[in-house]
This record gives structure tokens, sequence and C-alpha cells, in this order.
């Protein structure tokens, strides 16, 4: 067997290969997959029992969602994620540049989650509880699993936000956070047309 002659020769290195993806990305994109299948699983039996409901669905006596409201509140949710989609883009300039628009962004998303809680307060005034229906049980299920990834997410937003203000966020690290972001953004919309309309 012949000997590898170039891994012996004085001043060789082992040069490592560059991954497709960053670790933080990949590790990322895993999680998204993993989630999504979660969401869809919850829509899926929300449709399965919507269909089999007996007497209409929303079942009688209870309060219908407020749709129009939150409509608007998916703006702020949707503007959210294009100004995340323009801090990154900006980035990549310089981090100075980044700042504005990735404080903008995380206002909204915080103002969504506030904006929920606020809707969730009057629904449950009115007698929607986790208790009250399947209707009640499915909608805080799968509006309330959402709420905690944005939440969750906002507070990986603001994590990275301390490093960018400190000079140590990574390009990387700043890509998965985004992720994380888009996710919570993009699977809302088909959400809010299951769940809501």
């Amino acid at each position: 067997m012949a000997q590898d002659l170039t891994s012996a020769a004085p001043g060789y290195r082992h040069r490592r290969r560059q991954p497709v993806l960053p670790d933080a990305v990949l590790g990322m994109a895993f999680f998204i997959v993993a989630e999504a299948m979660l969401f869809f699983g919850f829509v899926s039996g929300h449709v399965i029992v919507e269909a089999n409901a007996m007497g209409g669905w929303p079942p009688p006596g209870q309060p219908r969602l407020p749709v129009a409201s939150t409509a608007v509140n998916t703006l702020f949710l949707l503007a959210s994620g294009a100004i995340l989609f323009y801090a990154g883009r900006r980035f990549r300039e310089s981090a100075d540049a980044a700042r504005r628009p990735f404080v903008l962004s995380v206002a909204l998303g915080a103002l969504f989650v506030l904006l929920q809680g606020y809707e969730w307060q009057g629904l449950i005034r009115e007698g929607l509880t986790l208790s009250s229906s399947s209707y009640g049980s499915f909608f805080y299920m799968i509006v309330g699993t959402h709420a905690l990834h944005a939440v969750g997410a906002i507070g990986w937003l603001f994590v990275l936000l301390f490093r960018l203000q400190k000079g140590w966020l990574t390009e990387e690290s700043f890509q998965a956070g985004r992720m994380l972001w888009y996710f919570v953004v993009l699977i809302w919309p088909m959400l809010y047309w299951q769940v809501y309309l």
C-alpha cells in the first residue's frame, strides 16, 4: 500500500472542508422543519374536527374571532419580517446600517404579540376558553403555540440585537435568527386563514 507523501511533507497543512451551510443555519433549518410538522399536525386536526362538527363551525354560543383587527395585526407581523430581511441586507454592508431596521423589526414583532394578548383577554371575557369547546381548544392550541414561538424568537432577536450593539454579532448567528423569525412570520398567514376565516 502506497503511503500518502503529501501529508508527510514539511509544511503540509490539512485544509478543512468548507461546510455547505454554517452549523447554526443547518441546525435552525432542522428545527424549522420539525416545528412546521407540528403546526401542520395541529391544522390537520383542526380541519378534521371542523369538517365533522355537528351544528356548524364555530359551535353555537361561542364568540366570533376578531377577523378584521387580527388582519391588521397580521400586517404588522409581515412588515416586521420584511424589515428584518432589509436589516439582513444592510448588515452585509455594515453592522451600524442594520441597527435601525433591526430595532424596528423587533418592535413590530413585539407589537404583534401584545395585540394578540389583548385579543385573547377579550375572547376570554366573552367565554372562549380552552375548555369552552373544541373551537376554543383548537384556537388556543394553534394560536398559542404560534405565540410561544413568536415570544421565543423575539427573545432570541433581543439577544442578537445586544450582540449587534456590542459588535459581537456574526453573519451566521444573525442568519439563523432571521430564519427563525421568517418562520414565525410566514406560517402565520396560513394559521390565520385556517383558524380565523
